[in-house]
This record gives C-alpha cells, structure tokens and sequence, in this order.
C-alpha cells in the first residue's frame, strides 16, 4: 500500500475550489482506486493523506486530464506552495473497539 501526503500553504479557497475539490476525491475514488483520503486544514495549513493500493494508480492519477486543471489552478490561486510526498507503508496496525 502507498500514501501520498500533500501539505500546502493555502491562498484563496473560493467555491470554485471546494467544487473541484469533491469532484477530485470523487474521481480518485471511482477511477484510480484511491482507498482512503483524510484533509485537514488549521490556519494556513493543510494537508490531505490519501491511500492507495499501487504507485501506478497514483502515477494515473496525477497525469489525469481534470486533475491536471485542478492542479493548475492550485499553482495559479489557491495555494501559495505546496509539497507532494508518496510513501510506500511497510507496516499498518489499529486498535479498534
């Protein structure tokens, strides 16, 4: 299993990005077998962990077409910079009750 971990410096986070923001999880999810997506935003921080079964579901993901709009206009206006990190998880445990 594989993580991508995305932290950003936010700038402006209109409606439009919330829009594309629900249609990138959504795509992720139908499309790329992404398994899970948590984000969280504090001040002018956010990251978003994702998981997914394979590095080629992440590579497809980030060469899709929408989602390189939406990067797009994350460089131009909603992020004032941004880090990608993909990791590959070697070990996974819980405690669930």
């Amino acid at each position: 299993m594989f993580a991508v971990i995305f932290k950003a410096k936010v700038g402006v986070q209109d409606a439009e990005y919330a829009k594309t923001v629900g249609l990138m999880r959504d795509l992720a999810f139908e499309k790329y077998n992404c398994q899970d997506f948590i984000a969280l935003t504090e001040g002018k921080q956010e990251i978003a962990i994702s998981y997914w079964q394979s590095e080629d579901d992440i590579k497809n993901w980030h060469s899709d077409s929408e989602h390189r709009v939406a990067q797009q206009f994350g460089r131009e206006k909603w992020y004032e910079s941004y880090t990608v990190e993909v990791v590959e998880i070697k070990r996974r445990y819980s405690f669930l009750e």
